[in-house]
């Protein structure tokens, strides 16, 4: 363990772990979105975990060389809640505004405030004006429906992506 903190990823952290060579684990937080931008230039390996159990099996199942198959979360988008709106049948609407990437409807969701995991789940419905959409791209606006999910606020931000498998090489 070179450093450890509270609060959100940093660029000061990317930049620790850019020179000494070393992962990144965040415990229920997230990078902030300079921090981001760095760790996909520098190509840093990040490690996000909810559960502390889950990343010490991991641990133990790499030293004692039983890898499971490792799955990598690739990052689709991230979108701002501008407003939120009450459906009836389909329940809170995130009136939301695409930041960066290309929002895909049906992916994973994870809802971010104040730098910190509120929620984690599926996306129930991707929206654009009153039609049903497959995809929204950066610089448009969309409504989101999250599964399971109503507390969602102005200002929130909800990160989309996909969960892949890394073949072993």
């Amino acid at each position: 363990v070179i450093h450890r903190g509270v609060g959100a990823i940093t660029e000061n952290d990317v930049q620790l772990s850019s020179a000494s060579k070393a992962i990144i684990i965040g415990f229920n937080v997230r990078a902030d979105a300079r921090a981001s931008q760095l760790i996909s230039n520098e190509g840093i390996q990040v490690i996000y975990s909810r559960i502390i159990y889950d990343l010490s099996d991991q641990i133990k199942k790499a030293v004692n060389g039983m890898r499971a198959p490792t799955f990598k979360e690739m990052a689709l988008g991230r979108v701002e809640v501008r407003q939120t709106f009450r459906v009836p049948r389909l329940g809170m609407i995130a009136g939301s505004y695409v930041l960066d990437g290309t929002i895909t409807r049906g992916a994973q969701v994870r809802l971010v405030r104040d730098s910190r995991v509120v929620y984690e789940g599926k996306m129930a419905s991707l929206r654009r004006f009153k039609d049903d959409v497959k995809e929204v791209a950066a610089g448009y606006e969309c409504g989101i429906g999250i599964e399971g999910y109503s507390d969602i606020k102005d200002g929130d931000i909800i990160e989309v992506f996909k969960i892949e498998e890394v073949r072993a090489s």
